[in-house]
């Protein structure tokens, strides 16, 4: 949640002379969402971020679809992806449009180089791992179940603690945000939110680096990678003021409104993008009325696709899903409680389910890349748990 935050050095009012100890001018930089219009902040570097040493092309990003446009539910088993490779390059694209993008990594190496979408927004959800992400604004410790929002041309850098990492990222063309419903017409959030202020962590200690040297920054733009070399340290930010920096929610930290019958799933939004939003489903009391069907009722997604990230192995109205599971529910065909688990979840009282959900108001096409990881049955699960009857496949 972007509130005002201020680290380190800055002079009393902005564009004035702000002088190193020899005399010389610090380096202002206004970075920013929307031009000169959106949430910003003013960085004070030691050396000018533009001494750039060399610049190349290192890679193409093309995220090509599944030539195969059947419409049907997918279902993708990211435990089958390898271990390997660093937590920005090595991902895995499973889904995508021209809005959002969502990709999957097990990483096991830190970053020997610094990283910057200047493409898009990324929430990255920790699944599973721990560890420090270093930016020109600070450190941000993360640990597992964090969302960690970071937007558009934010430089940094992994800093994996020694344990597995998952890791779920959705990249968005646009400006992810709180929705606009969780606050008051002066920003503030609502008493009714699922969350408060106290719930985001900002970065709190900015650790600056004096160094002149060769420093490796990928640039993600154009569809691809770009390598940029630097002629000193890129994390030598004295101080900084704004709205505009990365930030850490905690899924554990998210309250879920619950009533006396199912709720439907925008009780459970988390933040809002453009043509997309992000819920969470956490563990939570099951609907009170002594009559209720917990389990969600069958509904088609007239101008949705449905995406669901299980981050445990129990979900009340799936069955044949694991941890790590990623099932597609796209537009133009229902989808609901697999046989027996709405009558199952009648008189239950909780549930411990963990899932992160994503709603795309465009179709997605499922990525080429994840389909040695899916399960080619998903779609006929419903009728084989009716019924024990395996429909042909043809």
């Amino acid at each position: 949640m972007p509130v005002y935050h201020s680290l380190g050095q800055i002079p009393r009012k902005r564009h004035i002379a702000f002088r190193k100890p020899d005399g010389g001018l610090y380096s202002e930089h206004l970075m920013g969402n929307e031009g000169f219009t959106g949430p910003a902040s003013l960085l004070y570097h030691i050396h000018p971020p533009t001494t750039v040493l060399e610049a190349k092309r290192v890679k193409e990003i093309q995220y090509e679809s599944d030539c195969d446009r059947t419409l049907r539910h997918r279902h993708f088993r990211t435990a089958k992806l390898p271990d390997g490779g660093d937590p920005t390059v090595d991902r895995t694209p499973v889904l995508f449009n021209h809005e959002v993008a969502l990709l999957f990594a097990r990483p096991t190496t830190s970053e020997p180089h610094f990283y910057r979408n200047a493409q898009g927004d990324e929430v990255v959800y920790v699944s599973q791992g721990s560890g420090v992400l270093e930016t020109q604004f600070g450190e941000l410790p993360y640990r597992e179940g964090d969302y960690l929002m970071i937007h558009r041309g934010i430089l940094h850098r992994y800093r994996m603690n020694p344990e597995p990492h998952r890791l779920l990222i959705f990249e968005s063309r646009g400006y992810v945000r709180v929705p606009r419903r969780y606050r008051n017409e002066y920003g503030q959030m609502l008493e009714g939110a699922p969350y408060s202020e106290r719930d985001f962590r900002r970065p709190m200690e900015l650790k600056t680096y004096d160094q002149k040297g060769e420093f490796r920054i990928l640039v993600k733009q154009y569809d691809g990678l770009n390598q940029y070399t630097l002629d000193h340290h890129p994390l030598d930010v004295v101080g900084w003021d704004g709205m505009f920096y990365p930030w850490a929610f905690n899924i554990q930290d998210f309250e879920p409104i619950v009533g006396r019958v199912h709720q439907p799933p925008p009780v459970h939004q988390t933040f809002q993008g453009d043509g997309f939003v992000i819920c969470s489903f956490c563990p939570r009391p099951f609907d009170f009325h002594p009559e209720a069907v917990p389990a969600p009722y069958n509904h088609s997604n007239v101008d949705s696709d449905e995406v669901l990230y299980y981050a445990s192995s129990e979900f009340m109205s799936r069955k044949g899903i694991e941890y790590g599971s990623i099932t597609h529910h796209p537009d133009g065909i229902p989808h609901g409680p697999h046989p027996g688990r709405a009558e199952a979840s009648i008189g239950a009282k909780a549930t411990n389910e963990l899932a992160v959900m994503m709603d795309t108001f465009r179709p997605l096409h499922a990525a080429r890349e994840a389909l040695s990881i899916e399960d080619p049955a998903y779609y006929r699960s419903w009728a084989e748990t009716q019924t024990g009857f395996v429909p042909p496949t043809s």
